[in-house]
């Protein structure tokens, strides 16, 4: 199972264990004044989706060349993420989705080693 974006060519960026999915319904929500509320869902695709990946203690030239893809793309060109899901019956045990980098830092550890945090925002688009 891959779990990770392809950032150049074919080299395929692989994050360590700590990927999170953050999900957030969209929903509208109307209160009566007796304490009921009345709530429906906000659009078509309703569940705001962000994943955190990390990329620790990596050679530089690796940081390096993730963070120029992510620096093309400027949170405006989407790229695909492949993650884990067992419910995906057309691939095994994967699912691919649209994101953009929403930020992303690096860390100089020491040497010729650094780390890389990414948050990714999911759209819904072609």
């Amino acid at each position: 199972m891959t779990i990770g974006f392809i950032y150049t060519g074919s080299t395929y960026a692989t994050p360590d264990k700590q990927l999170t999915k953050k999900s957030n319904p969209r929903v509208l929500t109307a209160k009566f004044g007796d304490g009921y509320e009345q709530r429906i869902a906000d659009g078509i695709n309703v569940l705001n989706e962000e994943y955190t990946l990390s990329f620790k203690t990596r050679l530089k030239a690796d940081i390096d060349d993730i963070v120029a893809f992510l620096d093309t793309q400027k949170n405006v060109s989407k790229f695909t993420l492949t993650l884990p899901d067992t419910n995906n019956t057309t691939r095994t045990g994967e699912r691919d989705v649209k994101v953009v980098a929403k930020t992303y830092s690096v860390n100089y550890e020491y040497d010729d080693f650094y780390s890389l945090d990414v948050e990714l925002r999911r759209v819904f688009e072609a």
